[in-house]
């Protein structure tokens, strides 16, 4: 069974296809978005068994009566241990999200609602699983009621679940058993730290962590992912020209012709006067700019930094759910550092213009915070830290990889090095933090077992590229030799099946 939500359906599918030669004959998905799942019933490649579509599941609440009796025994059932974590970690439901623009913050539906969409999820993925009996399930992002859901019903089942992450490594791609971990790749690491085998990627792990000390380059820039240098307040103008004015108001047409002309409209569908009028309110943010807040950094005296978030996304929802709140979180952060630090915290490049100025100014209220501009260096600021705060960012990473002190507040994969802190207790954190900066002791030979764990376990896959292509309207089905080699890693993690 392969969840295929949103942009991911035709890459999961491309994987499926190799999977025939592989051992791997009946295939049934659970389909995000309307778009995913027409694509699917569509092609003529695979015969699914079954294609259940989460939005039709959606759509059902309306008919649906709270049965409390029934969602006492889903708890205690499903429960982890309760069931608000299946709620609370979709963006939809909860924050208005992928249909309105962040900062909007209010659920779609009251409480009552909630429990019936919870409710008619859970019994038609436990219907779908016990027809379909798969005996594993590949999910590639777990970010949405139905997803969460799938995830944990089919582990209770016994149905051998198979995420996908990224390495941080080049365009490593890795499979795990547990999207708080890398399964696998951690029992080659301890097996390495215990001395039980021989590293098959000790030189090419020293190589990577000589190259990226003498030339640190983040991950994310390297990957294409997030937005270059913001825009100057001219080039902001510069969208206002009348060859530009044109060109948006030829969207606004087609956009909301297109809405308007379609048989339904589903949940997670962009509604285009709303899409419009919080694009032109983040437009007035950037042109009226933040740089009036923005300090300029002194990397002479002693500090500890602190790189926003993009939110709402899975890196706060699912790896750390009690953390959502990152200006009080950084308020914590702040009052549990030495006296005379300063605690620099720096916007995530892609969330430039989302957040308000109000945000910003409840930060610098905060006597010891202060904010950087977004299109300063990351790793710049990294290099001159005593200590790098993160809830679960890769940022964390790569200050492991500088030698740095982290502390991290969510699951994340390199908390499995003993030198990285993942704090637990917000009021030990003072003590965590003092303790940290006295004692701090980086173990290179540990962190190239682990590296050679992760290189050893994953395949090279530019799922981003694929990603980019598709948005270009390109057909990436066999195509990229990434996928087949990432089929071949799935097959052979895959437990055999049982009579």
């Amino acid at each position: 069974c392969f969840y295929l939500q949103r942009k991911f359906a035709p890459i999961g599918h491309t994987i499926i296809q190799h999977l025939p030669k592989l051992g791997v004959d009946k295939f049934c998905a659970y389909v995000g978005t309307r778009n995913a799942y027409n694509f699917l019933k569509f092609q003529k490649e695979i015969s699914y068994t079954k294609l259940l579509l989460d939005e039709d599941v959606h759509e059902k609440y309306k008919n649906e009566e709270i049965d409390f009796e029934y969602l006492k025994w889903l708890e205690v059932e499903y429960g982890i241990p309760n069931l608000w974590p299946y709620l609370y970690i979709d963006r939809v439901i909860m924050n208005g999200q992928l249909v309105r623009e962040y900062p909007h913050d209010l659920a779609t539906l009251p409480r009552g609602d909630m429990l019936r969409c919870l409710q008619i999820t859970a019994k038609e993925i436990i219907k779908f699983l016990d027809e379909e009996k798969p005996n594993f399930l590949f999910i590639s992002v777990i970010g949405s009621l139905g997803a969460l859901l799938l995830y944990a019903i089919a582990k209770k089942k016994g149905i051998q679940t198979i995420g996908l992450d990224y390495t941080r490594i080049g365009d490593g791609e890795i499979l795990t058993e547990d999207y708080r971990t890398f399964t696998w790749a951690n029992e080659i690491f301890e097996k390495l730290q215990g001395g039980e085998q021989v590293s098959k990627k000790e030189e090419e792990a020293k190589r990577f962590i000589e190259e990226f000390r003498a030339h640190p380059s983040p991950y994310v820039v390297e990957s294409g992912v997030w937005a270059p240098k913001p825009a100057t307040r001219l080039e902001l103008f510069g969208s206002f020209s009348p060859k530009k004015v044109i060109k948006i108001i030829r969207w606004i047409i087609k956009s909301h012709l297109q809405y308007l002309r379609k048989n339904r409209s589903d949940y997670t569908d962009e509604i285009p006067w709303y899409s419009l009028w919080d694009k032109f309110k983040r437009k007035i943010r950037e042109i009226r700019g933040f740089s009036d807040l923005y300090a300029k950094p002194d990397f002479e005296n002693d500090f500890a930094y602190f790189p926003l978030h993009l939110e709402p996304e899975i890196g706060i929802l699912l790896y750390a759910p009690f953390y959502t709140n990152q200006i009080q979180l950084i308020g914590h952060i702040a009052r549990s550092l030495p006296i005379h630090y300063t605690l620099y915290v720096k916007e995530h490049p892609s969330m430039v213009g989302f957040r308000t100025r109000q945000y910003y100014k409840e930060l610098i209220k905060i006597p010891n915070v202060k904010i950087l501009p977004p299109n300063f260096s990351s790793l710049s600021i990294i290099i001159k830290t005593k200590i790098l705060f993160t809830i679960a960012g890769t940022a964390g990473w790569e200050a492991t990889l500088l030698k740095k002190p982290v502390i991290t507040f969510g699951d994340v994969f390199y908390n499995k090095l003993s030198f990285v802190k993942r704090s637990h207790d917000i009021e030990g954190l003072p003590q965590t933090v003092l303790s940290l900066l006295k004692n701090f002791k980086p173990d290179d030979k540990e962190l190239v077992n682990y590296i050679s764990a992760l290189l050893e376990d994953s395949v090279n896959a530019d799922l981003v590229d694929l990603w980019e292509k598709e948005d270009q309207g390109e057909d990436i089905r066999n195509k990229d030799d990434g996928l087949k080699r990432l089929a071949e890693l799935l097959a052979k993690k895959v437990r055999p099946a049982t009579k």
